[in-house]
């Protein structure tokens, strides 16, 4: 792949970012298909990727310290935060979703923000081994980041549900629900501002 790409640039051959079409850079600098400005490799890339990774950095850390929900039962309130939650689960013989929980929450939020970090400076400081393999864990980075909001998804499913049984108990998202949110929209825009050529592109000035 690396060699194709080098002489497909070679050739002044470029894939539109917007529709695919594989234009001649040379002939316009615009895609003949959909209009959108050609480019070789995805204009500040490297930048916009960290400005990211930065942001969802800073975030993780009240996404896991606030609580993330808050829950009334019988005018006893109850703060969890995702760690706590999880300690919750398993104290209620509910081990399963919380190893469920474990991973999703904070498994794979960790280990996207380190994968990506790691893909940074694998572009940054030209990595010349096995590009093949920093390729897959980009894909993997990519395909499972929308898999990080489950707790999202269960406190809404919590709230719609409890708001249902008549009002006994309530379910209140916490400040951490905003904060994790961000974290994986941030971490996914990051993978998505990445622009995976650039693993190929060792021997080329970034």
């Amino acid at each position: 792949m690396g060699k194709a790409e080098r002489g497909a640039l070679a050739q002044g051959l470029v894939r539109c970012h917007a529709c695919g079409h594989l234009a001649q850079l040379r002939r316009a600098r615009h895609c003949p298909v959909c209009g959108s400005v050609l480019h070789a490799r995805r204009p500040h890339s490297l930048q916009h990727t960290l400005a990211l990774l930065i942001s969802s950095y800073a975030l993780y850390i009240p996404a896991n310290i606030f609580p993330i929900m808050t829950v009334n039962q019988f005018g006893v309130i109850e703060r969890h935060t995702i760690i706590g939650g999880i300690f919750a689960l398993v104290e209620k013989d509910m081990a399963p979703i919380a190893a469920l929980v474990f991973i999703a929450s904070i498994m794979v939020p960790l280990l996207k923000l380190l994968g990506l970090s790691t893909l940074l400076l694998n572009v940054r400081l030209r990595w010349q081994r096995h590009p093949q393999w920093w390729m897959r864990m980009y894909r993997l980075i990519v395909f499972v980041g929308r898999w990080s909001m489950l707790d999202i998804f269960m406190i809404s499913i919590l709230v719609a549900v409890v708001d249902l049984s008549g009002g006994v108990s309530q379910v209140i998202a916490g400040p951490a629900a905003t904060a994790f949110a961000a974290v994986v929209v941030l971490t996914m825009l990051a993978a998505k501002s990445l622009d995976p050529r650039l693993i190929w592109d060792k021997q080329n000035k970034l």
